[in-house]
C-alpha cells in the first residue's frame, strides 16, 4: 500500500494533539478531529491545522471514510467510540486504558477480530530507549536467568488537583488504569509476554477532590488548583478509585525455567526520597533503570559484582524519535509501526486489543481484592 494513510483523531486535550503530531510524523494525514465541545474543537483544529472539526463521532466518521482512527480521550469514552469505528472498518489506535472493564474490553477486542481489522493500545512506554536496552541485554543472558522484577514508584500528586476523570473508576480513573498499564508492558517486553497469575491491593488515598471549571487539557490541570481550599462556595467531588495499589505478578519467561515473580508498588499521592525505579534480577546479575517508566540511565551489576552504568547503544537511540516528552516521543514509536504494518510491512509484535483487554481483565481483579486470609483470630504462639 502505497496510499496516504487518512487519520481522525477522537479527543482534542494532551493525548488527542500528541495523537496529531505522532501520526503526522509517521506520514499520515489528519483529516479531522472531533470533540465534545464544540468551540474548544474548532480552536485545536485551526491550531493544528486539521481540516475538518465536529463534535459528532458518527457524522465524522461517515463523512471522511478515514483508514484509522485514533483514541485520545479518557476511558470512559472509549467503548462507543470504538464500536462506531470498527462498524466503519476503521483500523484503531487506543490509548490505555482501553475500556473501563474488562467485559467491554473484551467485546471491542473480539468486534475487531472479527472484522479482521488492525489494532494498536498505546501502553507505550515500552519504547523507551533504556527499557529497549535492558530487553536486549536481558535477551543476551546479561543477568542469567530473570527471577525477579521490582517497580517502585511514588508521584506525589498535589490531592488539590481538580476533580475530573482520573478520579472516577467509570470513567477510565484510577493509578492501574493510568500507571500499572505501563508498568505492566515495560516489564512483560522485558521478561516475557504470558502473565502467569496476579495478585493485588488498592487504596484510596484520596476519597475528595475540588471541582473547578476550565480544565481541559490534563497535562496543564495542576494549574487550575483552587488558591483558597477552606471557601465555603467551593464543592467537592468523591473520589471511587484507588490512587495507590500493590500487585504481585508471576510471568512465564523463555529465558528461566520457573516463572519469574513481579512486584509493582505505586503511590500516587505519597512522596518520594530517592529516585523511582525498575529492576530485573537473575541468577548471575541484575539490571537497574532509574527512573518510574525507566527514563535511565542503567546500570549492570555482573560477574565483578560491581554496578556500572552503560551507555545507550547507538543504534537504538539512532531509531528514538527526536521529540521532547517521553509521552510524545512513545506515542510516535508505536505508531510509526502501525502505520508500518498497515501498509503491508514487517514490524515486531506490538501491542493490540488483545492486550488491552487482557489488561482490563487484570486490572478488575486487582480491584476485587480478595485474596486476603483472615489471621485475626490465629491464637499467637505464646498464649496460654
Amino acid at each position: 500500500m502505497n496510499k496516504t494513510i487518512r487519520v481522525l483523531i477522537h479527543g482534542t486535550g494532551f493525548a488527542g494533539q500528541g495523537h496529531t503530531e505522532a501520526f503526522r510524523f509517521a506520514g499520515a494525514e489528519v483529516v479531522g478531529i472531533v470533540g465534545r465541545t464544540e468551540s474548544v474543537t474548532r480552536e485545536v483544529a485551526n491550531d493544528m491545522d486539521i481540516p475538518y472539526a465536529g463534535t459528532d463521532w458518527e457524522q465524522a466518521l461517515t463523512d471522511l471514510q478515514p483508514d484509522i482512527v485514533s483514541i485520545g480521550t479518557p476511558g470512559g469514552a472509549h467503548f462507543d467510540a470504538i464500536k462506531s469505528a470498527i462498524a466503519h472498518g476503521c483500523h484503531i489506535f487506543c490509548d490505555k486504558p482501553m475500556t473501563v472493564d474488562g467485559q467491554s474490553a473484551e467485546t471491542l477486542y473480539q468486534l475487531a477480530e472479527e472484522k479482521q481489522l488492525k489494532t494498536a493500545y498505546a501502553a507505550s512506554f515500552r519504547y523507551m530507549p533504556h527499557v529497549l536496552f535492558a530487553k536486549r541485554l536481558v535477551a543476551q543472558g546479561a543477568i542469567g536467568e530473570p527471577q525477579e522484577v521490582e517497580c517502585i514508584s511514588h508521584f506525589g500528586l498535589e490531592k488539590e488537583i481538580p476533580f475530573g476523570w482520573s478520579h472516577r473508576k467509570e470513567e477510565g480513573g484510577g493509578r492501574l488504569n493510568n500507571n500499572f498499564t505501563h508498568k505492566l508492558s515495560i516489564v512483560t517486553s522485558v521478561i516475557g509476554e504470558e502473565i502467569l497469575a496476579v495478585s493485588g491491593e488498592v487504596r484510596d488515598d484520596l476519597l475528595k477532590a475540588p471541582i473547578v471549571d476550565g480544565v481541559h487539557n490534563f497535562k496543564t490541570r495542576r494549574s487550575h488548583i483552587p488558591d483558597d481550599l477552606n471557601d465555603p462556595a467551593l464543592k467537592w467531588g468523591d473520589s471511587n478509585v484507588e490512587w495507590s495499589y500493590t500487585v504481585l505478578a508471576k510471568l512465564k519467561s523463555e529465558f528461566a525455567p520457573r516463572p519469574v515473580s513481579v512486584l509493582f508498588k505505586h503511590g500516587g499521592l505519597h512522596p518520594r526520597l530517592k529516585e523511582d525505579h525498575i529492576v530485573f534480577y537473575g541468577s548471575e546479575g541484575a539490571i537497574y533503570i532509574s527512573g518510574h517508566y525507566g527514563s535511565g540511565p542503567l546500570h549492570h551489576y555482573g560477574a565483578d559484582r560491581q554496578w556500572t552504568e552503560l551507555s545507550l547503544p547507538e543504534d537504538i537511540a539512532a531509531n528514538t524519535p527526536d521529540v521532547d516528552g517521553d509521552t510524545e516521543r512513545n506515542w510516535r514509536y508505536l505508531i510509526r509501526e502501525f502505520i508500518k504494518d498497515i501498509q503491508g510491512e514487517d514490524v515486531p509484535p506490538y501491542q493490540t486489543f488483545r492486550e488491552g483487554s487482557q489488561y482490563q481483565r487484570l486490572i478488575d481483579v486487582i480491584r476485587e481484592n480478595d485474596c486476603w486470609v483472615d489471621v485475626s483470630k490465629l491464637q499467637s504462639l505464646d498464649a496460654s
